[in-house]
């Protein structure tokens, strides 16, 4: 606090710490962000064995990037959630639903973009 009372901002690196450690936190308890990670390292390996163009690694890193974003809001909102309503409530369970559907819709989304990207390379393999 500063002498007004008033709240002092973290430091910059304070805020990046804050934010790594929400993302340690979440692969380590988040089995869904662990599946993540790996399908992520799957992806970056073969993109650099097909060598693809750079536009398609901006597409799937944004496509990656997303997926982690979602899963880190994902997880934040269910914490709060379960804060928030320690006993089932409808609500609740709406508000836990929702935020997984938005991260299935980004799979999926990610999952057609990376067939689109792939398969004319994954194709030439067998050709």
């Amino acid at each position: 606090m500063d002498l007004n009372g008033n709240r002092k901002s973290p430091s910059l690196f304070s805020s990046f710490m804050y934010a790594a450690a929400g993302i340690l936190t979440s692969i380590k308890q988040e089995r869904n962000m662990r599946i993540h990670v790996l399908s992520s390292v799957f992806v970056i390996l073969i993109s650099f064995y097909f060598s693809i163009t750079k536009m398609e690694w901006i597409i799937v890193l944004i496509a990656i990037g997303g997926m982690f974003a979602f899963e880190l809001m994902n997880s934040a909102i269910e914490r709060v959630v379960d804060l928030a309503s320690p006993k089932f409530h409808l609500l609740a369970k709406q508000a836990k639903d929702l935020a997984a559907g938005a991260v299935f819709v980004y799979a999926i989304l990610s999952v057609i973009i990376g067939v689109m990207i792939y398969f004319p390379y994954v194709s030439k393999l067998f050709r």
